[in-house]
């Protein structure tokens, strides 16, 4: 028996950065999130005695003994990881093998890695019939992809995909309550036509931009207290505007969190995302960002139905890639074949 599930790519349009520890510990963090058209896949077909776990993306492939111990060597390491929880907690007896595809590559600034992760641990669940509820296994995720693998973020990306749709999500100490937004279709229906997602590349590292971020927050640097703490704001006010169908006001509360996620950390933009993102607002975007932690990947954009296609030009100028996603309400989805 096969065994496939998908776990959805997500948006993130405000407070992220504001699920880290220690800030969401200490003062509470919220995001306003989003899922979106584009998906992480996970495939489990019986094997003889064998582990055998392959990445379709990137044509690697690990081999291992049912009973042998997995080396972290940079391979796979994620995957193995959660195959290592399920082992520890609930057993493994047969041998699998494991296939995993993700629409969008690491560093896309879409929440991939936790999706592949969310997407195998609700495969894994499916295949050894332990039943788990989207807190569950979004918590599961969590601790698998910052504590096991010790892979920098928050918890934002595990719940976002676990969950599916617009949520808006808090986060404390020893809790993570999500929040979907009943939104009403033709405010769906117009934030789908104003928003424009761009692909800038370049490099982004979102661990060290994370260090970063939590070393001045620890350290107490004002400027990065403060933008945290105003991003946390506004993604309450964007909920509110997205609430009342105030998809102009949305737009600006867009551009104002992204200047103050620029002051969070060093590496969230550059020369290159700062001339793309003036040449969006030149031709009438009201807003927009960087998708995740900042340096690279996807940044989305806001604009007017009138606008759209002036801001879709200037942003073909400066040499990006624009691509289309829808919203879409599921979460993580497991099934047999």
């Amino acid at each position: 028996m096969t065994i496939r599930s998908r776990s959805p790519l997500r948006i993130s349009f405000g407070g992220g950065g504001t699920d880290v520890s220690p800030y969401c510990d200490e003062r509470g963090g919220a995001v306003l999130s989003a899922t979106i058209d584009r998906y992480a896949y996970a495939t489990i077909e019986p094997a003889d005695d064998l582990i055998v776990v392959e990445s379709i993306d990137y044509d690697v492939s690990i081999a291992y003994a049912l009973d042998e111990e997995f080396v972290y060597d940079g391979q796979l390491d994620l995957a193995k990881a959660v195959i290592d929880r399920f082992r520890a907690d609930h057993g493994l007896t047969g041998g699998v093998r494991i296939r995993l595809h993700n629409d969008a590559p690491p560093g896309s600034g879409l929440g991939s890695s936790s999706a592949i992760c969310v997407a195998l641990a609700g495969a894994l669940a499916t295949h050894l019939r332990v039943t788990l509820d989207p807190y569950q296994l979004a918590e599961l995720a969590f601790r698998v992809e910052r504590v096991d693998a010790g892979i920098k973020g928050g918890r934002q990306d595990q719940y976002a995909t676990a969950f599916g749709g617009f949520n808006f999500i808090e986060f404390g100490r020893d809790s993570t309550v999500v929040n979907p937004l009943r939104l009403r279709p033709e405010t769906l229906y117009e934030l789908e036509y104003g928003l424009i997602f761009a692909y800038v590349g370049g490099q982004h590292f979102s661990s060290r931009i994370i260090e970063q971020q939590v070393g001045n927050y620890r350290s107490g640097v004002a400027s990065t207290v403060a933008a945290m703490s105003r991003i946390k704001e506004l993604a309450s006010e964007m909920k509110r505007a997205l609430l009342l169908g105030d998809i102009p006001s949305f737009g600006g509360l867009l551009d104002e969190g992204w200047e103050a996620k620029k002051r969070m950390a060093d590496g969230i933009t550059n020369p290159r995302i700062d001339d793309v993102y003036r040449s969006a607002k030149a031709a009438g975007a009201l807003g927009g960002k960087v998708s995740g932690a900042g340096g690279g990947g996807f940044m989305f954009f806001l604009a007017d139905p009138a606008k759209r296609f002036a801001v879709s030009e200037a942003l073909r100028s400066e040499g990006a890639e624009l691509v289309n996603f829808t919203f879409v309400d599921e979460g993580m989805r497991a099934w047999t074949v």
